[in-house]
């Protein structure tokens, strides 16, 4: 059975294979038709599937509300609003996509400051609006927005991350996806584990020395060795390579 990173890197070649010179690509992990990443992958992974998003090559494409890690409010029959739902009650929870599309969670007052108070909104907010929202989020240094805002910030001043080259890198690990960004003689290695195992690897073919640029969990940084690069179980590491 393939693993999660085997699939996730066979199709970005596959897709990288067959664009035309000069295509490219446009990399999407989140809409308003599909549940919610972090619901599909689960919280463990958000952060490192965000990772994944903006250190690919070609134009990341988020959805509101996955820079604070939002995901999927249960909804009853009643409270749905979305046509594809409304007109097919049998199966109202396989096909409705009114779970993904509940109101932006800005601060922890009533209506978490998407409507004034009092008014009832199209779809009802997330249990969790007054501790998962932009307000709150903003003051905490290791919040999913803190992470998301450090992550396309690093993208934006980077050009190996905006433009440049994309190549895999082979581990001995059936969970870790790796790869190369390059360009003008910059480079830096994305290692991404996709399952609950800490890893040793060993990059020592990329290169002698490297520095933790941004890790998932915002903890880590520093100068480290490319022949023991140590991968907690669900972690993401942006690697400069000297």
């Amino acid at each position: 059975m393939r693993s999660g990173a085997t699939i996730v890197r066979q199709l970005v070649d596959a897709y990288e294979a067959a664009l035309p010179p000069g295509g490219w690509p446009n990399w999407v992990l989140g809409n308003h038709d599909q549940h919610r990443f972090a619901t599909r992958i689960g919280p463990d992974q958000a952060r490192t599937g965000m990772m994944l998003l903006m250190t690919l090559r070609g134009t990341p494409t988020t959805y509101y509300g996955d820079e604070i890690g939002m995901e999927d409010v249960p909804l009853p029959f009643e409270l749905m609003q979305d046509p594809q739902a409304v007109n097919q009650p049998e199966i109202a929870h396989i096909v409705g996509r009114d779970f993904e599309r509940t109101p932006m969670q800005w601060d922890p007052s009533p209506n978490a400051g998407f409507a004034p108070a009092g008014v009832t909104t199209w779809l009802p907010l997330a249990d969790d609006y007054a501790t998962r929202n932009v307000d709150l989020e903003s003051r905490d240094p290791l919040s999913t927005l803190s992470y998301f805002r450090a992550l396309t910030g690093l993208r934006q001043t980077t050009p190996a991350l905006m433009v440049g080259d994309y190549e895999p890198v082979d581990t001995d690990k059936d969970d870790v996806f790796a790869y190369l960004r390059s360009y003008e003689g910059a480079r830096y290695l994305v290692v991404l584990n996709f399952g609950a195992q800490r890893h040793r690897l060993d990059f020592s073919a990329v290169g002698t020395n490297a520095e933790i640029a941004l890790s998932t969990a915002m903890q880590s940084s520093g100068p480290l060795r490319l022949r023991q690069v140590y991968l907690e179980p669900n972690e993401g590491l942006i690697l400069r390579v000297r």
